[in-house]
């Protein structure tokens, strides 16, 4: 069993073992692996301006029947069932600090957006959704954390994209030169990286860079871990890419899910113990 079937098999056991009816992605059709409700999949509804952000997304994470976010591998699922939570209760700065961002005493974290759009340039039709952003005090030096989530995708069959030539003509990349040139070198197609997609994480950095300048911002790959030969891979293919960043000073770093909840209830576990019981016995 690849990475991905065990993921996907794990989450449909899940959703069974709590008694949640699944349904496919077609209603009737296709393998039963979306909840028949999307609260079913959620640790908590969908706050009204959370939903409004993912329906302003470029993503269509809450459109058809069922959405792609009722999926038990649902990337954005798993995003807001960690996320959304801190947000609700006002206390950005704990998962911040969780998120190794800051120190566990830093307060300048305000608030959580989920699929942030920052442009890299007018005249690009669009602009790169971020799928978490946490927004930080204004005096602070980095005006916003911001967070690339990823579930199953790494595992996927589905070959990720090179970076198209048009942002290589850029003028942005002045002070960013081994990024540019692994930039070259996925352009216009990627075929060193296999389960990073390193095309999309660069257009983060252009983005969050034209918005709050190169210091301005911090960025985190939050990806789901495994075992095996796609697990190892894909760590080295993180290693590789960060070493591109730290080359040009890129304020870039990367965490697991499973060391995020694990370190979350290590720190939570008696004062958040239904939330810690949900994503620990869900997603560890």
């Amino acid at each position: 069993m690849n990475v991905y079937e065990y993921i996907l098999a794990k989450q449909i056991q899940w959703a069974l073992n709590h008694r949640i009816h699944l349904v496919g992605s077609k209603g009737n059709r296709g393998r039963p692996a979306y909840t028949e409700k999307l609260e079913d999949n959620l640790v908590q509804p969908l706050m009204p301006d959370v939903e409004k952000e993912f329906k302003s997304g470029d993503g269509g994470e809450l459109t058809g029947n069922p959405s792609k976010m009722q999926a038990v591998h649902s990337s954005s699922a798993l995003s807001v069932n960690i996320f959304q939570y801190w947000k609700k209760i006002n206390q950005v700065s704990e998962i911040a600090y969780v998120c190794g961002f800051c120190g566990k005493t830093t307060k300048i974290s305000k608030d959580i957006i989920f699929e942030g759009k920052y442009q890299i340039d007018k005249k690009f039709q669009h602009s790169p959704n971020i799928d978490v952003v946490i927004e930080n005090d204004l005096a602070s030096q980095h005006k916003v954390f911001a967070i690339e989530c990823k579930f199953t995708e790494a595992y996927s069959n589905r070959k990720h994209s090179g970076l198209k030539e048009k942002y290589l003509k850029l003028d942005i990349w002045k002070d960013l030169p081994k990024l540019r040139n692994l930039a070259v070198s996925i352009s216009s197609e990627d075929n060193h990286f296999h389960y990073l997609h390193p095309a999309q994480i660069i257009k983060h950095i252009l983005a969050l860079k034209k918005s709050f300048g190169k210091d301005g911002f911090r960025l985190l790959y939050l990806w789901y871990d495994a075992f095996g030969y796609e697990g190892a891979k894909h760590r080295e293919e993180i290693s590789e890419f960060i070493e591109v960043t730290k080359s040009d000073n890129i304020c870039f770093h990367a965490l697991s899910y499973h060391e995020l909840i694990v370190k979350l209830a290590d720190n939570f576990r008696d004062t958040h113990k239904e939330y810690i019981e949900y994503i620990t016995s869900r997603y560890l």
